[in-house]
């Protein structure tokens, strides 16, 4: 963990790193789908970049005011980008549908869209990783 919070450096640090998430989804869309078009490609690309940001912003809540119970980086981090995934699953279900099946076939395991939450949840956990170990986290990082 950084010696000075920073909530700054978390949203930069989740930016970045979402970024990068962004651009391999980018890139392996276009490469092995290139029919879905350029909005979807960069939808994801965006997508991941703003996912990145939110996991950083969300460090700084390291204790639930509700459930009276902590929330540490390991849970609250894959949560958020689980949660962020089912969304855009959930709204763009037919695109999501049409990209599974066109990388993973339509009777395979992996054809539904609503694995993309468990890729929102694993790219979270690194985004909340590297966004806690270089920026910090809890409310001491907003002061910074």
């Amino acid at each position: 963990m950084s010696e000075k919070p920073s909530l700054m450096v978390r949203v930069a640090v989740g930016k970045a790193i979402g970024l990068a998430f962004g651009l391999a989804g980018f890139v392996f869309i276009v490469a092995l789908y290139p029919e879905t078009g350029w909005l979807t490609a960069w939808g994801i690309l965006l997508w991941y970049t703003t996912v990145g940001a939110i996991i950083g912003v969300f460090g700084v809540f390291t204790y639930h005011p509700v459930l009276k119970m902590p929330l540490p980086w390991w849970f609250r981090a894959p949560m958020v980008g689980a949660w962020m995934n089912f969304v855009l699953t959930f709204f763009a279900y037919d695109v999501m549908e049409e990209l599974m099946i066109a990388f993973f076939g339509a009777n395979g395991v992996l054809a539904s869209p609503f694995w993309f939450t468990l890729e929102g949840a694993i790219v979270g956990l690194v985004i909340g990783y590297f966004a806690t170990r270089i920026g910090g986290e809890g409310k001491e990082a907003v002061g910074n």
